[in-house]
């Protein structure tokens, strides 16, 4: 998939106003019903099937929809759950770059990821209160790396109670195997299924604190794709499987070199120090030869995160990458503007290029978490800052840093809001 860029200066970019914030409208039952028609055959493909559980509890609506974040069928599957009641799509604002009309009669609502976003509560305040309509929203705001939970917002419990509606949600299982990120989304032959859930009525909400719903909801959360795949024995033999897998497992866990793993075919192997790894069709990891560290994915991811950890704790922790620039700025375009540097450390990103007529900081508190993704619509590997105003997306020169970008943004992020707390 990809998207409409342009080749501009950056002072162009830098001298359009943001888009105006438009008022809500409820959205077109003509067009999530072609949504609908069209998610019928890839359903299909993938046999899809779904539970319910305790929705007469629920209501008649509306409701918010809480759904985990795995590929592209995400949305197909909420369309064949939902419809044909209509609902808003909580969606992320690149999802509207050449073709807003079209995605604002979906439903979708813009806003940024992983930040406060005030005009994004009222759209939702609006969409239940006076609209009566429902609301899907993606806690996890991007696609899972390594097939669990990606870093949930503290203090949802808050917006549950604002709202004042049942909470649904819809966890698939088969999605990620399907088409992981790491993997460029490639398609394979997976079996999908989804279970829907009245998670909370508004009794409920009412009756527990905010730390007891966001306890509620990371519980709802908990889940892992590679486990479930071995417990199931499902099997994922396509010749490629771990082509692309060195972005989410970039560090060896042998010699502990960074960004020298290579995913090709069905192996793993650092080219460093040789150490080479099979991903086997259940979805375990089996050293070629000598002991194997981590058979298990999401143990290596881990691990990956505490490396970044104690290089923070001995404030060693650094990444100074030469980059290419896009901005988004409007609905209309990305823009591309050319090339700069992106400098992440323990006080957050610095952003600059263009000879100096580029210069933007991002502060480590500006955000919980950090948006980054694998092929960016067929671009690169990118990280992305930015405020109201503009959304820098910057594509490193070297391979394999976006995971540790995100993993040292989040505890940054964590060790600051512990450190306030204490005083």
């Amino acid at each position: 998939m990809k998207i409409k860029t342009r080749t501009v200066p950056l002072e162009y970019v830098l001298s359009l106003k943001p888009p105006k914030k438009k008022p809500l409208k409820k959205p077109s039952f003509l067009f999530q019903s072609l949504v609908r028609l069209l998610s019928i055959p890839d359903l299909r493909a993938t046999q899809f099937t779904y539970t319910k559980e305790r929705l007469e509890a629920a209501g008649k609506g509306p409701y918010l929809v809480l759904m985990n974040h795995s590929s592209f069928i995400d949305l197909k599957i909420a369309s064949k759950i939902l419809y044909p009641k209509p609902y808003y799509i909580v969606s992320t604002t690149d999802a509207l770059v050449g073709k807003e009309w079209l995605m604002r009669k979906i439903g979708c609502i813009p806003t940024q990821k992983f930040t406060a976003d005030v005009t994004l509560l009222k759209n939702m305040l609006q969409a239940v209160k006076e609209k009566n309509v429902s609301v899907l929203m993606f806690p996890e705001a991007g696609y899972s790396f390594d097939g669990r939970t990606t870093t949930l917002p503290r203090k949802l419990g808050q917006l549950l109670k604002k709202l004042d509606v049942p909470i649904l949600t819809i966890i698939t299982e088969g999605a990620f195997l399907r088409q992981p990120l790491y993997n460029n989304l490639k398609l394979r032959k997976i079996k999908v299924s989804a279970h829907v859930n009245c998670l909370l009525t508004r009794e409920e909400i009412a009756e527990k604190s905010v730390e007891e719903l966001d306890a509620i909801i990371d519980k709802a959360f908990s889940f892992d794709n590679f486990k479930a795949q071995f417990e199931t024995k499902t099997v994922v033999d396509e010749p490629d499987r771990a082509e692309g897998l060195n972005r989410v497992l970039y560090r060896c866990p042998h010699c502990n070199a960074e960004g020298q793993m290579y995913g090709e075919g069905a192996k793993l192997t650092c080219l460093k120090c040789g150490k080479a790894y099979e991903l086997d069709v259940y979805g375990k990891l089996q050293a070629i030869e000598g002991a194997t560290e981590f058979s298990h994915i999401p143990d290596w991811f881990d691990w990956q995160r505490e490396c970044v950890k104690k290089e923070l704790e001995s404030d060693s922790y650094k990444l100074d990458l030469a980059v290419e620039i896009a901005v988004i700025a409007d609905y209309k375009a990305v823009y591309k503007v050319g090339k700069g540097r992106l400098v992440h450390t323990k006080d957050g990103f610095t952003l600059s290029g263009e000879d100096g007529k580029l210069l933007y900081e991002h502060s480590p508190l500006a955000s919980y978490g950090l948006n980054a993704d694998y092929d960016w619509y067929e671009m690169g590997d990118v990280i992305c800052i930015g405020d109201k105003k503009r959304l820098y997306y910057c594509f490193p020169s070297v391979r394999d840093v976006v995971t540790k970008a995100r993993f040292a943004a989040e505890e940054i992020y964590k060790r600051l809001k512990l450190s306030l707390a204490k005083e």
